[in-house]
């Protein structure tokens, strides 16, 4: 049968690139590649336009082999080091994220990226739906971010930000901006942004002066970076993903009458915008509930993680401390303090993030 929409009647289905990035292929925009490099057929016609709706007893095939059956939505945490590249092939050979992935884990896409030169909290899924999601501002997720910048920044100079700055064109939405403490030649700043244009941070710092010298992502939305060592991977949850995206189907390891699967280091912060903390405000009062009368069990799985240590003032006794280098104690410790002079402009390319 043809799953196609006939000329003249309302579209059916759905649009075949975003078939493609639900069954975990690849991105939308990569998907929309594939097929006007005429690797994608249906229906056993090879098409080279994305314009194409298909039903869901299409026969799909993308390099003559047929769509794997589509797996249910997963997210992992990562913690990005420095020195990686979040693109699946890099023109200069330079070292990718996806390239030093633990092994075991399912094809992924990420969700946004980091530069070269940033680290912290990197999400993953294996749907490209998902990714698409999250990646959206109309979302309205907070992703916070430890920052060491060279001066000696005020609530003055760091006042366009909080208002809104244009820069080449590009209209910014206003920074939560924090001043947190100023460390010889340095100072760290913990800055709250919901896009994620190119290089944003780096380019708004060095707008009013500023030159970034450390750039750390510690949250996105209710997802924390926490503990979580450099280079490791944690997958979230079943049910706090789905009580967090507001997905009305299980997820994978989550079945009818069966618990998720036990916590692990993971866990959400208080959702950043109201929608989604009025969302799973119910959840987390069934969870706290449960929590009083019994030491363990799903009831556990809604605490937040520890605190996390690169969130500046207010650790908990006991948390874990950050990983420090030999050179670079990080913004818990003492920081290599940066030689004085004028700010370098940020380079814009490749595997471009904040």
């Amino acid at each position: 049968m043809d799953n196609t929409a006939k000329p003249g009647a309302a579209p059916a289905g759905e649009r075949i690139a975003k078939v493609l990035a639900r069954a975990g292929i690849a991105s939308r925009r990569e998907a929309e590649v594939m097929i006007q490099a005429r690797r994608v057929a249906v229906n056993g016609k090879v098409i080279d336009s994305p314009a194409l709706n298909v039903g869901p007893n299409a026969r799909i095939t993308v390099d003559g082999k047929p769509l794997p059956e589509r797996q249910p939505a997963r997210l992992w945490l990562y913690h990005k080091p420095l020195g990686l590249v979040t693109t699946t092939r890099d023109e200069e050979g330079r070292p990718t994220v996806f390239d030093n992935l633990p092994e075991g884990l399912p094809r992924v896409v990420s969700i946004g990226r980091l530069d070269l030169n940033s680290e912290g909290l990197l999400l993953l899924t294996n749907d490209g739906e998902l990714k698409r999601k999250l990646e959206l501002p109309s979302t309205g997720w907070l992703r916070k971010y430890r920052v060491r910048v060279n001066g000696a920044p005020t609530d003055a100079i760091l006042a366009p930000l909080r208002a809104g700055i244009t820069l080449e064109g590009e209209a910014f939405l206003p920074m939560d901006v924090a001043i947190d403490r100023q460390q010889g030649a340095n100072a760290w700043l913990t800055i709250g942004i919901r896009e994620g244009r190119n290089r944003e941070i780096r380019r708004a710092l060095f707008h009013v002066g500023l030159s970034v010298n450390r750039l750390i992502r510690v949250s996105y939305g209710p997802f924390e970076l926490g503990t979580l060592g450099r280079g490791a991977v944690e997958e979230v949850r079943p049910r706090v993903l789905r009580e967090q995206l507001g997905l009305g189907r299980p997820l994978a390891g989550e079945e009818h009458g069966r618990p998720a699967p036990k916590a692990g280091k993971s866990g959400v912060a208080r959702p950043a915008s109201r929608a989604t903390r009025d969302a799973a405000k119910g959840a987390v009062k069934t969870a706290q509930h449960k929590a009083a009368g019994a030491k363990t069990g799903p009831a556990r799985e809604l605490s937040a993680r520890p605190e996390n240590p690169l969130a500046g003032k207010g650790a908990r006794p006991g948390a874990a401390k950050p990983q420090r280098s030999r050179d670079d104690r990080g913004p818990m410790g003492k920081a290599t303090a940066a030689r004085p002079g004028a700010a370098k402009p940020p380079r814009k390319g490749p595997g471009s993030g904040h």
